[in-house]
């Protein structure tokens, strides 16, 4: 068996159990309360940090798309390097520190962003939904479907 030396942070953020809290200057507002996979709700011990990540991007993404209306779709602004705005058709993680995003840009070119979990930093943007005459896609519900339906 190998011991690890961990710090009391490294410690600490391993066992957190997820937890979500926000506070908005509307009081009208409705704050972060997601439904949580039960894949989420155990201690972090065990998850990489692109896991993690990916997993809780998903919540955000989730929450986010229950706010747009049905000619709106959710789209991610990346801060840094001209990337511009992505429309998300996929999302996934590669252990043990990236996560990539797929879709099309604002000129419609496919795009992928790879990216490490230390730069991570995104805007959910509600764009309007490419064709008008079908419902908007909600990656979303699926991401948290995967999450659900894949063991730990």
């Amino acid at each position: 068996m190998e011991n690890k030396i961990e710090t009391s942070a490294e410690y600490a953020e391993a066992e957190a159990m997820p937890r979500c809290h926000e506070v908005h200057a509307d009081p009208d507002s409705e704050p972060c309360e997601p439904v949580v996979p039960e894949t989420l709700q155990r201690p972090t011990t065990g998850k990489s940090s692109a896991q993690w990540a990916y997993e809780r991007l998903i919540i955000y993404i989730q929450n986010f798309e229950k706010q747009l209306d049905a000619t709106q779709e959710v789209a991610m602004g990346f801060v840094g390097g001209g990337v511009g705005v992505l429309r998300i058709q996929g999302m996934g993680y590669f252990d043990p520190d990236m996560v990539t995003f797929y879709g099309v840009d604002e000129a419609g070119a496919r795009t992928q962003l790879v990216q490490h979990v230390s730069q991570l930093n995104v805007t959910l943007r509600a764009m309007p939904a490419v064709a008008r005459d079908e419902p908007a896609h909600r990656i979303g519900f699926r991401l948290a479907a995967d999450l659900e339906s894949k063991p730990e």
